[in-house]
């Protein structure tokens, strides 16, 4: 897979950096866009500090990056919560989470799509949720993520004649990630609640969700665009105990 180039959003930390890990041990190029540089360090791995709910700043980082580097996939995993009940839920959240998982993902698109046509070949994975089926207080994470899904499908049916794959990973409840902690704290009895009702009875891992992301950007799996792939354990399937 040498000479290929991946930005990934949301890498210097959790799923993001798991991610990275796995794209640079296959030989590619990574580009991290992140408001905190890489923990790891690597000769192919590169940081681009860049506050992702700040669409201006990431119109100029992605316009640099394309300059730079021939970017051949575009992994769009940062994400945030903000879980709120229906009443208190902030119209500001609402549209910060808008940009970040919506907004983002169009003006980095956007920026390096003329390269990706010119050669003929692009894979573009953006990262949706278990969520986003349906999950009480998250007025803003669950439309925006589900949001995602639409805009895999509209791309991929846009962008396939074009040699671009555009396709989804919607994770079940991850542990070891901010974002997760950020809900369940370290030895909050939830977190044993939440392993027993997934069917395979224990949470997901970043290689998990990273596993997934690079079937879809392996650049042999050209016939599989416009889908959405739950790692979650089985819970999207769903399920009543009697």
């Amino acid at each position: 897979m040498s000479g290929n180039t991946a930005i990934v959003t949301g890498g210097a930390s959790g799923i993001g950096a798991e991610i990275a890990r796995q794209l640079l041990g296959a030989g590619y190029e990574v580009v991290v866009f992140d408001r905190q540089k890489p923990k790891d360090a690597a000769a192919k791995l590169h940081g681009v500090e860049v506050d992702l709910l700040d669409n201006n700043a990431v119109a100029q980082a992605a316009a640099d990056v394309a300059k730079r580097f021939a970017v051949t996939h575009v992994v769009h995993n940062a994400g945030t919560i903000r879980p709120a009940s229906i009443e208190q839920t902030k119209i500001e959240d609402l549209q910060a989470l808008t940009q970040l998982h919506l907004g983002a993902a169009l003006t980095i698109t956007q920026a390096v799509l003329p390269g990706m046509k010119e050669r003929a070949f692009g894979r573009i994975v953006l990262m949706s949720t278990r969520g986003a089926l349906g999950l009480a207080n998250r007025t803003a994470y669950g439309s925006t993520k589900a949001g995602v899904v639409g805009l895999v499908r509209s791309w991929a049916l846009e962008l396939a004649p074009a040699g671009i794959t555009v396709n989804a990973v919607a994770p079940e409840q991850t542990a070891a990630t901010e974002m997760f902690r950020g809900v369940i704290p370290v030895g909050d009895p939830r977190e044993q609640s939440l392993a027993a009702a997934i069917p395979v009875k224990r949470l997901g891992r970043s290689d998990d969700v990273a596993r997934a992301v690079l079937f879809f950007a392996d650049p042999a799996n050209s016939f599989v665009t416009g889908q959405t792939l739950f790692v979650c354990g089985g819970s999207s399937v769903g399920s009543i105990v009697i």
